[in-house]
């Protein structure tokens, strides 16, 4: 059985905006340019550089821009360059533009706003959404947790040190019981609808995970979509085993061999 893996995040990004019900969820994206950079640091104080094919966020930088009073009580506007665990400061875009260069390494990246994250103990967090087909060929949100970004770093995956957290105790953190629940079952349904409007242009996709952050307005936005999430967060992590048994029944169903060692993300 035929599992539909799809590598370009600007591609799926565009199938999503193509949905007015999704696209406001959609933090403003384009494919990198120098005039895209410049144009997004004047609207957006702090944006994201992604590889648009890519695992594990390698790859992932971070430019903000700030406003520095200089000895003459001047306001000079500085941007901060964060990748790996490196920060450099440029004067201009296009001295920040022309470092950026070798670092792609030939390859097409992707400029996104920025979101400022909630934060757990002072680092901050973004949310997985797992969402399977089931045996009888439905889109159902299956799983949930929230990922804690290292020390120092700007993205949360495990591979990049990542700590896997459950959803409730980070949400209540920043919100009531209720608030949480109601924001939980949104991102249900927010997965189904995504899975459902990218089946439309690849018809043989079987789950899907949904990353997406959480800003101090409690907005809720779609980072990027995974087509070959990992499970075995839901295996390791949840105490109830009656999680991961589903969501291995859902993958056995498709045909996703969960002893395979092939690399998901």
């Amino acid at each position: 059985m035929t599992i539909q893996r799809v590598a370009s995040k600007w591609a799926k990004t565009k199938i999503i905006l193509n949905n007015k019900g999704l696209a406001s969820y959609v933090p403003s994206t384009r494919q990198y340019t120098l005039e895209a950079l410049e144009e997004m640091l004047n609207i957006h104080t702090l944006v994201f550089i992604k590889p648009d094919r890519g695992t594990y966020g390698i790859g992932v930088m971070s430019v903000e821009e700030l406003a520095i009073a200089n000895q003459a009580g001047e306001t000079e506007t500085t941007y901060k360059l964060r990748h790996d665990q490196k920060t450099e400061i440029f004067s201009s875009v296009e001295s920040l533009h022309n470092t950026l260069q070798p670092l792609f390494k030939g390859q097409a990246y992707l400029i996104q706003k920025g979101i400022h994250l909630l934060r757990h103990q002072g680092r901050p967090f973004d949310l997985r959404v797992l969402t399977q087909k089931s045996p009888a060929g439905q889109w159902v949100s299956t799983g949930i947790i929230g990922r804690v970004a290292a020390k120092n770093k700007i993205i949360t995956n495990h591979h990049s040190g990542g700590v896997v957290h459950h959803y409730k105790p980070l949400m209540l953190e920043h919100m009531t019981d209720t608030e949480a629940e109601n924001i939980r079952r949104e991102l249900y349904v927010l997965g189904v609808n995504v899975a459902a409007q990218l089946q439309k242009s690849y018809p043989h996709l079987k789950e899907i995970g949904l990353d997406v952050a959480i800003d101090n307005r409690w907005n809720i936005w779609i980072l990027e979509v995974n087509t070959k999430p990992a499970l075995f967060p839901f295996k390791k992590f949840f105490k109830d085993p009656s999680v991961y048994q589903k969501v291995k029944k859902y993958a056995n169903a498709y045909g996703r061999k969960l002893s395979s060692k092939k690399k998901a993300n």
